[in-house]
């Protein structure tokens, strides 16, 4: 089983144009260059939620004007635009926008606390005027890809990459084929119902789905009034063996292992790579529970099923845009 990447096979041939690399999630947006010499330029910054709904748009913009001067590269020799996204997307003249629930307030409204009434971000429209190519996905599509293509999915064809994030996402890829859907919003399992939990309201208006139960800004919501404010004090507290935040971990395990679950019984996968910052921070913690979790489960489903960290590690979301425009 191949579970890391291949640095070797992440270059460009000398004398491509160079590429940018956007990753956009709900809490920063991260931009690099990548040319002959690698990935290299990298800048980030907190996703732009305030003012006009093309703030965010403008704001990638400016940061990959930033990234190129910061690798030496002229932003006029950029070939093409490769953005991987938290979406769920919508098409608006046949470009897409996000319509994003930890991104846009106006989808939720007033109660989950962002500040801006978007019912959508505009994106691509204002990329295309200034760049020639340009090519948006799914973030859990653009994973997916990358780990398919350097990471632990390497020769697996029914496979998953999902985030455990600010969100939850999911790119899916049955028989070798990437699903996509409609509108490219195949894979957002973090929107399926787990829980009758009426307290629990997601940023896409539904309460009780997975991510309104376990996404890092879920755990903030849910648990701050306990003490734990994020993730990171939550662990914390349960590794010098607070019982109540071992068992909040539990029930956060419950729900996650019960979303794997669905798409592995939905999909019939052989391997799910995970990744995010929740995860990732954690998953000396959570892999085994996760493991143990579907282990037995429907045996002639799970039985063979692999659950493995992202080949890719933290860098994931950097060569998920960059899977998208190399070729």
């Amino acid at each position: 089983m191949n579970t890391n990447a291949s640095d070797d096979s992440i270059h460009l041939p000398v004398g491509s144009p160079p590429l940018a690399c956007v990753d956009i999630g709900g809490t920063k947006v991260a931009v690099s260059m990548a040319d002959h010499r690698g990935i290299l330029g990298k800048v980030s910054e907190p996703t732009a939620k305030e003012g006009p709904n093309d703030a965010l748009g403008q704001q990638i913009i400016r940061l990959i004007g930033q990234s190129c001067a910061a690798a030496g590269i002229p932003v006029e020799s950029v070939g093409s635009v490769g953005v991987s996204s938290c979406g769920p997307f919508i098409f608006n003249d046949g470009l897409v926008e996000l319509a994003t629930p930890n991104i846009c307030g106006g989808m939720a409204g007033k109660a989950r606390g962002l500040p801006n009434d978007w019912m959508s971000a505009v994106l691509e429209a204002p990329l295309r005027k200034a760049f020639k190519s340009v090519r948006v996905e799914n973030d859990g599509v653009g994973a997916l890809e990358a780990e398919r293509r350097w990471g632990a999915l390497q020769g697996v064809r029914n496979c998953a990459y999902v985030t455990w994030s600010t969100g939850i996402g999911m790119g899916l890829c049955v028989n070798g084929h990437i699903l996509r859907g409609k509108n490219g919003n195949a894979g957002h399992g973090g929107h399926i119902f787990v829980s009758d939990n009426n307290e629990a309201l997601c940023g896409c208006g539904l309460i009780g789905d997975v991510e309104s139960l376990v996404a890092g800004n879920a755990i903030a919501r849910r648990f701050a009034g306990e003490g734990f404010a994020d993730a990171a004090v939550l662990f914390k507290a349960a590794r010098e063996g607070n019982a109540r935040a071992i068992a909040i971990i539990d029930e956060l395990c419950l729900v996650m292992g019960r979303a794997l679950f669905n798409i592995t019984a939905l999909l019939d996968l052989e391997r799910i790579s995970l990744g995010g910052s929740v995860f990732w921070h954690n998953r000396d913690y959570l892999l085994p529970r996760l493991q143990a979790f579907m282990k037995g489960k429907l045996p002639s489903l799970t039985d063979g099923l692999e659950i493995v960290p992202a080949g890719l590690g933290e860098r994931v979301g950097d060569y998920a845009a960059l899977a998208l425009v190399m070729r």
